[in-house]
C-alpha cells in the first residue's frame, strides 16, 4: 500500500494546492469512499475539511483497534467566490469572501480481496475519531446487491432514500449525476454549463456529504456527471468541482472525467459522459470530438468476450429512452450509444436526469420486446432494458402528456409517448411508443440483485423498483 500519489491540479486559480496550517478544531467531515478498476484490491477513501488542516492522513486496518501507519492524503481545493453564487442560505458580512473548500483523498492499492478493512481519517493535532469499515470484493462469485439513483440533492426525500439504500445491504452504490444540485436554477438550456445565468451554492454540497456520510463512509459510491456537475467557474469543461470531490477510475483515456469502466464479480460496469451528448443541455455537447465512442465501443467488446463477465451494465445520467417531460430522451445517444448497447449485448442501462421512475421493455434496434414486471429477459433475445431512477429525492416530473402511471398491481395498457431533444433547443418532438413498460411518479430507488452461475444455473440479475417506503413498485429477471 503505497501513499497517495499527487496528482496533476488544475492551476486556473480555482483548483489549488491547499497550505497547511494547523486544524485543531477542524474535525473531518463528509466521508465517502469508492472503488478503483480493481475492487477486490483499491479503495479511494475521501473526505473533507471545513477549514485548512496540516498533514492529512488515513490509518487502516484489518481488525479494529490495530491500525497501521498514516498514509498521507492529497489535498484538492476549491476556491468558489462569493459573487459567482446565490445561496439558499446568508452570507454572513463577515464570513469568508471567497469561500474555500477542501477535499482530501487517499488511494489504497494491494488490498486483499474479501476483507473487511476498518479506517479512522485525521490531521495533525487531531486524533482520529470515529472508527468507519469498507469490504473489498471477493475473489470468487457470490451473490451480492448494489443500488441506484441519481438528482438527489439534499432534504427529507434525499435522506430517506439513501436510508433505503442501505437497508439493501448493497456492495456498491451508483450515483447517477445531478448530485448535490448545487447549480439550483430550473431553467431550460442553463442548467450547468451556464455561469452567467446558472444559479449556484457551493454550500450545497457540503450538505449532500453531511447527509449520505452514514452511508457513504462504508459503501463505495460510484458517481456519474450530471448536467449540474458542470460547475464552469471551476475549468474550461466545468469538470475541475466534480475532480476535487471525487475520485474515480477515470481509465477510459488520459484526462478522462466520469468515463471508466471497471467490473464487480461478474458483473462488468461502464460510466458514460452524458453530457457529451445531451441536446438540451449543450455545453459540452460532443467536447470529446467522438473519443468516448470509440471508447465504448471497444470497451464493451472486450467485456463482452470476457468468459468471466455475465452482464454488461452501463450508468450514466441522461436518458437514451424516456417517456418523461422533464429532461426527455436524448436522441443523439439513441443514434449514437444504442446501436453500440445492442451489438454487445448491454444488459441493462441505468439514468435518471428523468425525475420519476420509468422501465422500458427491453430494446434492439428502437424496438420493444413486451415484459410485464415480475417476467425474465434474456438479454441476447430480447435487447437492452433501459431504467429511469432519478426520483433521487428532488422535485418530481410528469410524463409526457400526462401519461398514466402503470407499475405493478396498477398496470394501465396505455401507450406513452416519447420526447425527445432536438440539438442547441428545448424543443422537441413527440412519438408515439409501445416500449414503456413501468411509469411511476414517485420518490424511489433502484435495487439490482446478482446471482451468479452455479452448477448450471443460469447467472440473474433481479432488479427491483422500491418505492420511498420499501414498497415494491417493479421487479424484471434479466438472465444469460
Amino acid at each position: 500500500m503505497a501513499e497517495t500519489s499527487r496528482r496533476s491540479l488544475f492551476k486556473a486559480g480555482a483548483l489549488l494546492t491547499a497550505a497547511a496550517p494547523d486544524g485543531r478544531k477542524a474535525r473531518p467531515v463528509g466521508r465517502h469512499i469508492a472503488f478503483g478498476a480493481d475492487p477486490a484490491t483499491q479503495v479511494v477513501i475521501s473526505w473533507q475539511q471545513l477549514e485548512k488542516v496540516s498533514r492529512p492522513y488515513v490509518r487502516i486496518a484489518s481488525r479494529a483497534g490495530e491500525f497501521g501507519a498514516r498514509i498521507a492524503a492529497e489535498v484538492r481545493t476549491l476556491k468558489t467566490e462569493i459573487g459567482w453564487q446565490e445561496g439558499d442560505h446568508s452570507f454572513p458580512p463577515h464570513g469568508p469572501d471567497p469561500m474555500y473548500q477542501y477535499y482530501l483523498h487517499v488511494k489504497l492499492d494491494g488490498l486483499k480481496p474479501g476483507t473487511t478493512y476498518f479506517y479512522v481519517v485525521g490531521h495533525e493535532n487531531c486524533e482520529p475519531g470515529e472508527i468507519a469499515r469498507f469490504r473489498t470484493a471477493p475473489s470468487t462469485s457470490t451473490p451480492f446487491t448494489f443500488t441506484a439513483f441519481g438528482d438527489q440533492g439534499y432534504g427529507y426525500n434525499a435522506r430517506k432514500l439513501t436510508s433505503l439504500a442501505a437497508d439493501q445491504g448493497p456492495a456498491f452504490h451508483l450515483a447517477l449525476g445531478n448530485l448535490s444540485y448545487a447549480i439550483h436554477n430550473g431553467t431550460p438550456n442553463v442548467e450547468g454549463g451556464h455561469p452567467t445565468t446558472d444559479k449556484y451554492d457551493a454550500a450545497r454540497w457540503n450538505s449532500l456529504f453531511a447527509q449520505n456520510e452514514f452511508l457513504a463512509k462504508n459503501v463505495p459510491w460510484m458517481i456519474t456527471l450530471g448536467n449540474r456537475e458542470m460547475e464552469k467557474w471551476y475549468s474550461p469543461n466545468g469538470y475541475g468541482g466534480v475532480k476535487a470531490r471525487f475520485t474515480m477510475p477515470d481509465n477510459a483515456w488520459n484526462g478522462s472525467t466520469g468515463v471508466y469502466a471497471w467490473r464487480y464479480q461478474n458483473v462488468g460496469l461502464v460510466s458514460l459522459d452524458g453530457n457529451d451528448i445531451c441536446y438540451r443541455n449543450t455545453a459540452n455537447f460532443d467536447h470529446t470530438g467522438g473519443k468516448q465512442l470509440t471508447w465504448l465501443n471497444g470497451q464493451l467488446a472486450r467485456f463482452r468476450k470476457d468468459p468471466s463477465i455475465d452482464f454488461i451494465v452501463v450508468y450514466l445520467h441522461h436518458a437514451t429512452y424516456s417517456t418523461s417531460d422533464g429532461g426527455g430522451a436524448e436522441s443523439a445517444a439513441q443514434q449514437k450509444w444504442a446501436p453500440v448497447f445492442d451489438k454487445y449485448q448491454v444488459d441493462l442501462v441505468l439514468n435518471a436526469h428523468n425525475r420519476v421512475y420509468e422501465r422500458t421493455d427491453p430494446i434492439r434496434a428502437g424496438r420493444g420486446t413486451p415484459r410485464k414486471p415480475g417476467s425474465t429477459v434474456n438479454p441476447a433475445r430480447d435487447g437492452t432494458t433501459y431504467i429511469t431512477a432519478g426520483a433521487g429525492g428532488q422535485a418530481l416530473d410528469r410524463f409526457c402528456k400526462d401519461a398514466p402511471e402503470s407499475y405493478l398491481d396498477h398496470e394501465n395498457p396505455a401507450d406513452a409517448t416519447m420526447r425527445c431533444y432536438k440539438k442547441n433547443s428545448a424543443s422537441s418532438t413527440e412519438t408515439e411508443v409501445t416500449w414503456s413498460r413501468v411509469r411511476y411518479r414517485g420518490y424511489g430507488i433502484t435495487a439490482v440483485d446478482v446471482t451468479p452461475r452455479t452448477n448450471g444455473t443460469p447467472a440473474r440479475m433481479k432488479v427491483r423498483a422500491l418505492d420511498e417506503d420499501g414498497v415494491l413498485i417493479d421487479e424484471i429477471t434479466i438472465q444469460r
